[in-house]
């Protein structure tokens, strides 16, 4: 019996052997194998994973070359609006020698370091540099006469005197007639320009865009006529030979007989600070689409 009982619990033991999990086989590893419909749910999030990380990326790489296209059009544009400096060219009608003098306004507007000397009947352009910092250039330019000695030492003028050097001016405004710009690129309206003779007449001069395509009046500034045979006594300044040299300005911030002479005979240009704020006034003209300007400045002293 005894051997009979033994024999039986052996069996019983193969046989549960036999339903044991084999080795390398886990309970957890069971366990985690997901019912029903899971799997199909599994496998659409593993492919729905990738799927949207790559629409992830191609959108920001499409929002990344959007914004690098933006950005490249705004260059372009503002390059193709800043494109082309603006020349001025000087003509020399006043019969005598002229050394081209100029003065920038306190605003950065970069100073010219060379600047034409003229004959008479004879031209010269330059190039305004309002696409250099800071995007624009304020500021006038005159006829400097009756001028000698050797440059950067004793050169000296009677009329516009910046300095001691022949091609360039160290020091500001003069008492002379001016041709007075303001190129700026942020202003769409500009150029602006006018004619000066704020301070003093000492010669005709007048402004003509060049290749004028609107943009503003565009009209041409200044006048031909030589103003000093009308210059009050008191305020004319004579060439050596007793010639009229320069009529100057006693007060520019009022009306006076100086102004007065100028204005009715010249109303194209500025005789007293103010003149802008008068009706009907005519100093200043704009012209936002030309290449440049001509400056001429006429037989005066």
């Amino acid at each position: 019996m005894r051997r009979i009982l033994i024999g039986l619990a052996t069996a019983a033991l193969v046989v549960l052997a036999a339903l044991l999990p084999t080795a390398g086989t886990s309970a957890a590893t069971s366990v985690a194998l997901p019912t029903g419909n899971a799997p199909v749910a599994a496998m659409k999030a593993d492919k729905a994973t990738p799927a949207k990380a790559n629409e992830a990326t191609n959108e920001n790489k499409a929002t990344n070359e959007n914004k690098a296209t933006n950005a490249n059009e705004t260059a372009n544009t503002t390059k193709a609006a800043r494109a082309a400096n603006h020349t001025v060219t000087f003509v020399n009608h006043t019969g005598r020698k002229v050394w081209i003098g100029s003065a920038v306004n306190a605003d950065g507007s970069k100073q010219f370091a060379k600047l034409p000397i003229l004959g008479p009947g004879q031209s010269a352009s330059v190039t305004i540099p309002e696409n250099a910092e800071p995007g624009h250039w304020r500021g006038k330019f005159f006829a400097r006469l009756g001028c000698t000695g050797a440059s950067g030492s004793t050169f000296h003028c009677k009329v516009g005197d910046c300095g001691k050097f022949a091609d360039h001016c160290e020091l500001g405004e003069r008492p002379v007639s001016l041709a007075e710009f303001n190129f700026d690129t942020k202003d769409t309206l500009a150029p602006w320009y006018n004619v000066s003779y704020v301070n003093a007449f000492s010669n005709p001069i007048t402004i003509a865009p060049k290749n004028p395509a609107g943009g503003g009046g565009c009209g041409t500034q200044g006048c031909t006529q030589n103003l000093l045979p009308f210059c009050p006594a008191a305020n004319l300044t004579r060439w050596p030979d007793g010639t009229p040299m320069l009529c100057t300005n006693p007060n520019r911030d009022v009306k006076t007989p100086y102004s007065n002479a100028i204005a009715s005979r010249c109303p194209k240009a500025y005789a007293w600070s103010k003149q802008d704020q008068e009706p009907g006034n005519q100093v200043m003209q704009n012209c936002g689409k030309c290449s440049g300007f001509t400056v001429t400045f006429n037989a005066g002293s």
